[in-house]
């Protein structure tokens, strides 16, 4: 009993002093001890699944609301303040309003697209405890969606439902069961069509439901049709994917990369490897993938103590990308990667070392956002590169609004300097529209955009910050294929030790017969990983570590040339 009280005045004593600590984004030790017997707020919202199908926004499309909490970290906040209020309405929650006027007024920020909420806080993790936009038919009414907080923070766990309030949105809570869910906000990626990214983590926090109860929640609550989960990683203490992995349009992912055997990054590649290998991106093809480096703390990777520097930690306002930095040495390769994957964006790097990269999280963690309301949507797969010479380039896209599209367009152009011109797009049935980029000459680089209108007046482009921003590709007679290595090799397996899921590359040279087995240490075949045949060029295979005892395995490569084997260690704790 005695237990019980002092737990209970402790949790007590962390409500009302929340504002005057800095709480990490796990948990305190306190309030790790207070979570078994901590009660969640009541649901003030609608705690039934919406009757219509809902479509969960991605990052990159409009929004007319960024929202923070201010309370730690102020001075990233200002700047975070300083670019978001160019692109739309800040609403900021604090405990008084004068207080951030004062302190924005000091740091030169203006105030001119800044509103205020007073209301009760805990901390400044707005990503993880903040709702979710969702459209009813894709691009009609918005509404926010909201789930249980894994932390024992019932001030943050209720601000979906100020700012829902203030934004006179409906709130859907999965709170109730047979709907309860318990997540965070910065372990959700979504693509605006149906899938979703997070890490096993859910799994974890929802013990009494199954995956597919979790997929069924998903899919009612948010339109997910398609929900990939990743196995966690060793040295990310929170388990959150914005913390290495983002989506950068519908088909494009920036992951984070370790040097070679470095801390994460083996089990990192692995996943990815094995999203390619098993989903495809909404266009039906393999999802691209683009680098860019993790960072040291200055002088450690996490597996060896140092802070989990991150720059996939961004977050998306309108033709602004706001994301951390760290060191001069890292952040200008940072800074060209971002220029290259999205060209035409204001980037906007703020300094989160030490703070707030130190307690585990950067810009998205302390960002969130409500989606504009009655989008005009514009889903385009980028022309592949090269493209051939002869013919014309065809250019699909899927354009819907509200009021319906009245006119849509491609502009095109062959230098940066130059001036683009316009092509007529023509609705081929539904939502979907074509155009047509004349054809150019052997290498030149075409950039181009999509411009739509709808009936009711309103326009949008795609990319986002078009015109400045732009697709592009190469225009080349060459069929660019080169011969093939007509033997196959089985490279290094990844990552190695396993404890999860494990990748075995095998670049098949111009194809071959033959099997892939995962053996334990007496020779016997525990599994067949693949049997029959292998295409050319470079596949992957895999196996879960996860279900096998810790010890020594050997995977064998059999074809009618050869034999490889590679030793394996599995270590499971």
């Amino acid at each position: 009993m005695l237990r019980f009280i002092l737990i209970f005045c402790g949790m007590l004593a962390l409500v009302l002093n929340a504002r005057a600590q800095d709480l990490p984004k796990g948990m305190t030790e306190a309030e790790e001890a207070m979570m078994p017997y901590y009660t969640f707020p009541v649901s003030r919202g609608i705690t039934t699944p919406p009757s219509w199908t809902p479509r969960a926004m991605a990052e990159w499309e409009e929004i007319e609301t960024l929202l923070i909490t201010w309370t730690s970290y102020t001075s990233v906040l200002a700047q975070i303040v300083d670019a978001a209020q160019e692109e739309c309405v800040v609403l900021i929650a604090c405990s008084d309003s004068n207080q951030v006027k004062s302190y924005l007024n000091s740091a030169g920020v203006p105030l001119t697209n800044v509103k205020y909420l007073e209301v009760s806080y805990n901390s400044v993790w707005i990503r993880d405890y903040g709702a979710h936009t969702i459209y009813k038919s894709e691009i009609d009414t918005n509404s926010l969606v909201d789930w249980t907080y894994n932390r024992p923070r019932p001030q943050d766990d209720a601000m979906p439902v100020q700012h829902a309030a203030w934004a006179g949105l409906d709130l859907y809570q999965m709170t109730n069961s047979p709907w309860d869910f318990i997540a965070t906000g910065g372990n959700l990626m979504v693509d605006g069509f149906g899938t979703a990214m997070s890490s096993q983590l859910i799994v974890n926090e929802n013990p009494s439901h199954t995956i597919a109860e979790i997929d069924t929640i998903m899919k009612r609550f948010l339109g997910i049709g398609q929900y990939v989960l990743f196995p966690t990683l060793p040295y990310d203490g929170i388990h959150h994917i914005d913390m290495h992995m983002k989506l950068l349009d519908e088909e494009t992912i920036l992951v984070g990369e370790y040097p070679a055997g470095t801390s994460d990054g083996p089990q990192i590649e692995a996943n990815l490897q094995w999203l390619l290998s098993n989903y495809n991106s909404v266009y039906g093809t393999p999802y691209r993938v683009i680098r860019i480096p993790m960072p040291k703390d200055g002088t450690h990777y996490p597996n060896t103590g140092g802070s989990y520097c991150t720059y996939t930690n961004g977050v998306f306002v309108n033709k602004t990308y706001i994301y951390p930095s760290y060191y001069t040495q890292y952040d200008t390769t940072a800074y060209r990667i971002m220029s290259e994957s999205l060209p035409g964006y204001t980037l906007v790097p703020i300094d989160c070392y030490p703070s707030p990269i130190d307690a585990s999280g950067a810009i998205h963690c302390i960002t969130n956002c409500i989606g504009a309301s009655f989008p005009l949507l514009i889903s385009h797969q980028r022309l592949s590169s090269p493209q051939t010479a002869s013919g014309n380039y065809q250019v699909d896209a899927y354009i819907t609004h509200k009021s319906g599209i009245a006119s849509a367009h491609v502009y095109y152009k062959t230098t940066l300097s130059g001036t683009y011109q316009s092509v007529t797009m023509s609705n081929v049935g539904g939502n979907n529209w074509t155009g047509y980029i004349p054809a150019q000459s052997n290498g030149d680089t075409v950039y181009y955009y999509i411009q739509a209108q709808a009936v009711s007046g309103k326009t949008q482009v795609r990319p986002m910050p078009a015109p400045a921003g732009y697709w592009d590709f190469v225009v080349s007679t060459s069929t660019g294929l080169s011969e093939a290595n007509s033997n196959a090799v089985m490279l290094d397996v990844y990552p190695n030790p396993a404890s999860y899921i494990t990748c075995i590359p095998v670049d098949g040279g111009n194809g071959f017969s033959g099997s892939l087995s995962l053996l334990d240490a007496t020779g016997r075949t525990v599994q067949v990983l693949h049997n029959g045949s292998f295409p050319a060029g470079k596949s992957n295979y895999f196996f879960n570590a996860l279900t096998l005892e810790s010890g020594i395995y050997f995977i064998r490569l059999e074809s009618v040339q050869d034999i490889q084997i590679q030793k394996v260690v599995v270590r499971n704790f």
